[in-house]
């Protein structure tokens, strides 16, 4: 069957997912995906498919949030960032097929420079947020979205990853290790306590949780790390720059666009930033999965 140039994707890693309501597997039928017990599925005419069922605890970001991540990523501002995840991605992934999952994976802007870099590998996008997932769908040839909530089982196949990404997001350690591949890993970005600091002192309230180390070691005892790299610059931003990186992430949450112009209004025209963050990858000890394949 013919597929539209967004859905291709999605039809290559259809048999890598599973009905988050039954658990048994889905095959795509026109634009649906469907589980032998019925249970169907709908695919967005931008070629995503919308996995979600039930209460939806968290949303994702909002049109806003979106629109200000796409502006600000798309201007090359964290392309030392995407370069890093990639490299360290691609050295580490284990030969095979096995898709690479990005968690939380917003716009799909982090998951196309990870696929530049694995050049036959497939992967999927998992987030929640509709703005981003219309987006996601059309971050690389190889890059399929679905909806679904990363707090929640994942609607992917058991062993059906060789690698997962967590930029920045939220990830259940569990499903991480149920849905990699024996030797699959994970590649988790954190940010440092200086990253965006100067932006964090504008509007006060920003800032990193001193714990965030020793909660993500903790969270990983299960596994190896195979390798740890940080990523630090100077990055010049104008006002319309500074705004956009505010308002994508947490700050936007609580600050009107107005309150964010006005707080901006203090700075230089251009304003020195600091990008830091540390990048590490994962690997699994555990070298068998259950035996369903669900």
């Amino acid at each position: 069957m013919a597929s539209d140039p967004p859905s291709s994707a999605l039809d290559a890693v259809a048999d890598r997912l599973r009905c988050p309501i039954c658990s048994d597997s889905l095959r795509r039928d026109d634009r649906r995906l469907l589980c032998p017990a019925g249970h169907a599925f709908d695919i967005a005419r931008q070629g995503y498919a919308n996995l979600i069922t039930g209460h939806r605890r968290h949303r994702g970001d909002d049109a806003r949030m979106v629109a200000a991540r796409e502006r600000f990523l798309g201007a090359g501002h964290y392309r030392l960032l995407s370069a890093a995840l990639a490299e360290l991605a691609a050295a580490h992934v284990p030969i095979g097929d096995g898709i690479v999952v990005d968690l939380a994976g917003g716009t799909g802007h982090h998951l196309a420079a990870v696929l530049d870099a694995c050049s036959h590998r497939y992967g999927l996008c998992v987030e929640a947020s509709a703005p981003a997932l219309r987006r996601a769908a059309r971050a690389h040839p190889r890059a399929a979205a679905i909806g679904a909530d990363v707090w929640e089982p994942l609607p992917v196949r058991t062993g059906a990853a060789a690698a997962v990404l967590s930029v920045f997001g939220p990830r259940g350690v569990a499903e991480v290790e149920r849905i990699l591949e024996p030797g699959g890993i994970v590649v988790v970005t954190r940010p440092l306590p200086g990253h965006l600091a100067e932006l964090g002192r504008l509007v006060g309230g920003i800032g990193i949780d001193p714990r965030k180390p020793e909660r993500l070691a903790g969270s990983f005892r299960g596994f190896e790390r195979l390798a740890l790299e940080q990523v630090t610059r100077r990055i010049a931003l104008g006002h319309a720059e500074v705004h956009a990186v505010m308002a994508m992430g947490p700050s936007a949450r609580h600050l009107t666009d107005d309150q964010l112009d006005r707080a901006i209004a203090r700075l230089p025209a251009r304003a020195d930033v600091t990008l830091a963050v540390e990048i590490s990858v994962h690997r699994s000890r555990r070298g068998e999965h259950g035996a369903s394949g669900r």
